[in-house]
């Protein structure tokens, strides 16, 4: 039956655990009923106390013919390579475009998270960083 009602049907009080509440961290969808977590973030990382990964939660390796544990799928990527293809790809005006709409909305939230998120765009591209830093009055930022 969940497969009709989604990531939510252990929310519902007929499938819900009577000793604990859920928290899965699952937002939006099918059957959403209640507050849909409110304000609270619903991702990792972040840095308004959400949820983190706990390595407490880890299954412990498995014996197959080896050690067989789960992968970290964030060593070794190149996360910026295709942001900064992009910028590049998509012409003056629409860098502009794009630039002045990140500033719009990144402007609205805290210093540290606009730090932190700068970092981002100069990793991409050092034109799309200092774009985004202009607009944001930051033009002293640096690369990292």
């Amino acid at each position: 039956m969940s497969y009709r009602l989604g990531a939510n049907h252990q929310a519902l009080p007929v499938n819900r655990p009577h000793a604990a509440d859920v928290r899965n961290h699952q937002r939006d969808g099918a059957m959403r009923f209640d507050g849909n977590g409110g304000g609270r973030p619903n991702y990792e990382p972040n840095s308004v106390n959400g949820p983190a990964q706990s390595p407490a939660a880890a299954e412990p390796p498995l014996r197959i013919s080896g050690d067989a544990a789960r992968y970290d799928h964030r060593e070794g990527n190149d996360d910026y390579a295709q942001a900064g293809a992009l910028f590049r790809l998509i012409g003056a005006e629409a860098q502009d475009r794009l630039m002045d709409n990140i500033a719009g909305s990144l402007g609205q939230a805290p210093d540290a998270i606009q730090q932190r998120q700068l970092k981002h765009f100069y990793a991409a591209d050092p034109a799309y960083g200092a774009g985004v830093a202009k607009r944001l009055d930051r033009v002293t930022v640096a690369a990292e």
